[in-house]
């Protein structure tokens, strides 16, 4: 009994863990975040091409390169993401994301 009790867990965790990469492999932005939507506001203003479908599945490019971003940046971050990106040390992080959220220039 024990041994179908750890099967099922480890089967529900690998479920689970497909089912974040589908997505993405980020955690989605909690409801209301500030942070969050002052990227995507920054973002529309300063490049084109946002609102086309990203490689995320229900995501537009500014969205996922936005989750990208936050989840990206350490915890304790509580600046622009958008200006982040654009600065020497953010260089790195923008990269991937762009590669995630497929929107580059």
């Amino acid at each position: 009994m024990m041994k179908i009790h750890a099967f099922a867990a480890a089967v529900l965790a690998l479920t689970a863990t497909t089912a974040a990469f589908a997505q993405g492999g980020y955690n989605r932005p909690p409801m209301g975040d500030m942070q969050y939507a002052q990227c995507l506001v920054y973002a529309d203003r300063l490049y084109e091409g946002g609102n086309e479908p990203s490689p995320v599945r229900g995501q537009t490019k500014a969205q996922a390169w936005c989750t990208c971003m936050w989840n990206e940046t350490p915890d304790d971050f509580k600046g622009n993401l958008v200006r982040f990106a654009e600065t020497r040390k953010g260089k790195e992080t923008n990269k991937v994301c762009e590669k995630h959220s497929d929107w580059s220039e």
